[in-house]
C-alpha cells in the first residue's frame, strides 16, 4: 500500500531547544508545521540535572525545561510526531520530499535541528560494554550504580556536571582527564575539586575496559610518565564531546570537516528553503540559549520564504 502524501508549510527535523523554539514561532505564525523527532523530545537538555544559566529560571531540572518547551510548542499549534523516523529524503531548491515510516511529506521549507550525539569512547571494548558499564548519560543510567565505583571521562562542563550528579549514587567518582586543565566553568571546577566523593585524575587516558559480561575494571595510562595502572570500576560515563547528526542529510547540505552544517547568519544552508539551527550547525558556541536563538532566526527566515512561495 502506497503511503499518504501530505503537503505542509514547514517540517522541523529535531526536537531539541532549537527545533522546539522554531515550532513555537511557527505555531504562533499559524503555519502548517510538523516537528519530527525519532527519539525523545527535548534533546540533550534532558541530560542536564540542573540548569542555572537559562534566563527566567534561577535553577531548573533539564527534563522540566524540556517539558515546558514541548508543552508550549504544542499549545501554540505545532504538531509534534515522535518516533516516526525518516526513511528517505530528497531536497532541492525547487522541491522537498521527506518520507517517514508512515507518510510522504512535501513541505515548502525545512529546518534541520537534529543536534549532536555523544562521541563514543575510543577504546576497543566500547561496543562490548556499551550499556553494561559504559554509558553516556548519568541522568539516564547513574541510579543503577548506587554504592558503586564509577568514572567520568572528559574535561568540559558536561564531564564536570556528570561527576557531581553521580555523587548522589556512587560511593566513589573518578574524573579522568587526559590533560592537566579543564575547559569548564570555574564554579563547576571548584565544586568538583572540593567534593569529598570525587577524585580527579589529571594527565590520565582511558585505554582499556575489562570484565565478565559487565564492566569490572579499567586501565588508564599517564600521558606524561606513560605509567599504566588498573582501577576497579563498575561504570564509565563518556563526556568527550559530540558528533553532529547529519548522516541522513550529508548528500544534500554543505558540511564542514567535522560534519556540522554550514549555514549563514540567517541559518540558510546551500539549498533555498532549508535552514539549520542549534548544535547541528557550524558555530563557535553551543548553549541552550544559542540554540533557542538559532531556532528563532531560522523560523523567521523560513516564514518569509514560505509566504513568498504561496
Amino acid at each position: 500500500m502506497s503511503k499518504e502524501k501530505r503537503n505542509l508549510d514547514l517540517i522541523i527535523i529535531g526536537g531539541g531547544p532549537a527545533g522546539l523554539t522554531a515550532a513555537m514561532y511557527a505555531g504562533r505564525a499559524k503555519l502548517n508545521v510538523l516537528l519530527l523527532e525519532n527519539e525523545i523530545v527535548g534533546g540533550q537538555v534532558r541530560n542536564s540535572y540542573t540548569i542555572e544559566n537559562y534566563p527566567g529560571f534561577k535553577s531548573i531540572d533539564g527534563g522540566d525545561l524540556a517539558d515546558i518547551f514541548q508543552e508550549q510548542a504544542r499549545e501554540l499549534g505545532a504538531i509534534i510526531d515522535e518516533f516516526d523516523s525518516i526513511q528517505n529524503i530528497d531536497i532541492s531548491d525547487d522541491k522537498k520530499t521527506i518520507e517517514t515510516e508512515s507518510y510522504i511529506y512535501e513541505p515548502k521549507a525545512v529546518i534541520v535541528a537534529t543536534g549532536a550525539a555523544p562521541k563514543k569512547l575510543p577504546i576497543p571494548q566500547e561496543s562490548e560494554f556499551s550499556g553494561r558499564g559504559i554509558h553516556y548519560c548519568a541522568i539516564c543510567d547513574g541510579a543503577i550504580y548506587q554504592g558503586k565505583r564509577v568514572a567520568v571521562v572528559g574535561g568540559g562542563n558536561s564531564a564536570l556536571e556528570e561527576s557531581i550528579f553521580l555523587t548522589r549514587f556512587a560511593e566513589k567518582v573518578y574524573l579522568i582527564r587526559r590533560y592537566d586543565y579543564f575547559k569548564g566553568e570555574q564554579a563547576l571546577i571548584d565544586e568538583v575539586f572540593n567534593h569529598p566523593k570525587i577524585e580527579v585524575l589529571l594527565n590520565e587516558d582511558l585505554i582499556e575496559a575489562s570484565g565478565n559480561e559487565f564492566l569490572q575494571s579499567v586501565t588508564i595510562k599517564n600521558t606524561k610518565t606513560q605509567e599504566v595502572r588498573s582501577l576497579e570500576m563498575n561504570a564509565v560515563f563518556g563526556c568527550i564531546g559530540t558528533e553532529p547528526r547529519t548522516e541522513f542529510i550529508k548528500d544534500y547540505l554543505n558540511l564542514n570537516a567535522q560534519g556540522y552544517i554550514i549555514a549563514d547568519e540567517d541559518m540558510q544552508t546551500n539549498i533555498k528553503g532549508v535552514y539549520a539551527a542549534g548544535d547541528v550547525r557550524q558555530k563557535r558556541y553551543r548553549q541552550i540559549t544559542t540554540a533557542v536563538a538559532d531556532g528563532t532566526i531560522a523560523l523567521l527566515n523560513a516564514e518569509k520564504y514560505i509566504l513568498n512561495k504561496k
